[in-house]
């Protein structure tokens, strides 16, 4: 029960109430690069991230893969499929060496419809994640590739010590592209020519942004003139 009172999850809710759940919780360790589940699995377990990252990839028509996330420590997946039952829309993948708890989907299921705290948990989760997919459909859908890529390094960067942002580590070309749907020569394009206009610094610490607020500007410029406005 100590294990699962970690998670934010399960942090508002009394011992007593996380016994069932915590008798049949299984702990599993992935090692960088193994398999957690695959898209079109059955829907058998939630997965909650103890320790280590996991990232959240589709399988495009191509047959090359899209990344839609990366998720890290107090965060959970395969919710979705557990709630309507259907195959696991997506595939997932250990980044880091991660520790995680596996519950079945009968007995979390059971545990979040009969705890209103955890069914709206859930839904507020759902509700977030389906604004997320909104506003990444809407980059891919109406933006070109160039604004797409800064308003992914935009939402990587941190603000950095001495002003601007970092991505840090640096992130490889085709790990950017194939968070955008498109290539890397792309990518490493554009790059090329942020650093020739002063937006973008490459270097061993990571990709330093001098100017957040021009990259930000650029995009919105962006949106506005997709949109007609």
């Amino acid at each position: 029960m100590d294990d699962l009172a970690r998670f934010p999850f399960f942090r508002p809710f009394a011992p007593q109430a996380l016994e069932a759940l915590a008798g049949v919780a299984r702990w599993h360790v992935f090692e960088p690069g193994q398999t957690v589940l695959e898209a079109g699995d059955p829907a058998r377990d939630v997965f909650f991230i103890a320790e280590g990252e996991v990232r959240i990839v589709m399988p495009s028509a191509g047959g090359h893969e899209i990344i839609l996330n990366e998720l890290g420590p107090g965060q959970f997946f395969g919710e979705i499929a557990a709630i309507d039952g259907g195959p696991r829309s997506v595939g997932v993948v250990a980044l880091t060496q991660a520790r995680v708890c596996v519950i079945a989907t009968s007995p979390f299921m059971t545990f979040a419809l009969s705890t209103p705290e955890a069914s709206h948990h859930v839904m507020r989760m759902l509700a977030a994640l389906v604004r997320e997919k909104d506003a990444r459909l809407l980059e891919l859908t109406i933006l070109p590739v160039r604004p797409r890529l800064i308003a992914l390094l935009l939402r990587m960067a941190r603000p950095r010590e001495g002003g601007g942002m970092i991505i840090s580590p640096p992130r490889p070309h085709h790990e950017l592209a194939a968070r955008i749907g498109t290539r890397r020569e792309v990518v490493t394009r554009i790059l090329g020519a942020l650093t020739r206009e002063g937006l973008a610094a490459p270097g061993r610490a990571g990709l330093v942004l001098p100017d957040a607020k021009a990259l930000i500007g650029e995009v919105e410029t962006s949106f506005r003139t997709a949109a007609g406005g």
